[in-house]
């Protein structure tokens, strides 16, 4: 049964493709359009009833929530493709559970304001909030220092290895780097760009970039 993967034009769901690109498993893509509110379709809310991306289904299964998706398909799949996303003992999987919290609640908030006052709401033709962007980057410096920090200890966030805590961050951090041209940000940490060259030159991720 090849599984479908709903909104692959967005950061969310591909942060899902990569994943499953990783762990070698077929999948077919169902676009949503959220300018056009497709995303609020009476159908749509059947699978996602609060309207966000992504959903999948798996045979019978359905799922949302993309860092719940990657973890049952690393879990569900653990010996086919990359093997380690979750790590290979019990302490390696709390740091890279650790790190997905980190990306979830510390990483991700400022860079999606980011992301929607710089690309979303220009594509709206809204005016943006200059302030709330400034406070937003100024927020993801700080976690940046602390990556910086990390990175100078361990080639991958959980360690010496490439996991979902790396996998995780990867279509936001794009935005930063591409459209919203802050890739100054990266660059002005020498092991978060040292990082960030390894992980975004992955074959599975320039495969997500070149299909969507």
């Amino acid at each position: 049964m090849v599984v479908k993967v709903y909104g692959p034009a967005y950061a969310s769901p591909k942060r899902v493709i990569v994943c499953l690109i990783e762990k070698q498993i077929e999948f077919e893509t169902v676009p949503v359009d959220l300018v056009k509110g497709e995303n609020k379709n009476p159908e749509y809310l059947k699978l996602q009833p609060f309207g966000s991306l992504p959903v999948i289904q798996d045979g019978d299964f359905t799922l949302y929530e993309s860092r719940a998706i990657i973890r049952y398909y690393a879990e569900k799949y653990k010996s086919q493709g990359t093997t380690d996303l979750l790590g290979r003992t019990v302490e390696e999987r709390g740091l890279v559970e650790q790190w997905l919290e980190v990306e979830a609640h510390n990483f991700h908030p400022p860079i999606y304001q980011m992301t929607t006052q710089i690309l979303f709401f220009a594509k709206r033709g809204l005016p943006a909030d200059e302030n709330l962007i400034k406070e937003s980057e100024e927020k993801l410096g700080k976690v940046l220092d602390v990556y910086e920090e990390r990175l100078s200890k361990s080639k991958y966030l959980a360690g010496d290895f490439f996991s979902l805590a790396d996998l995780s961050h990867l279509p936001f951090t794009q935005y930063l780097v591409g459209p919203m041209e802050k890739e100054y940000m990266i660059r002005d940490r020498k092991h978060v760009s040292a990082w960030w060259d390894d992980i975004s030159n992955r074959l599975s991720w320039k495969k997500v970039l070149e299909l969507y």
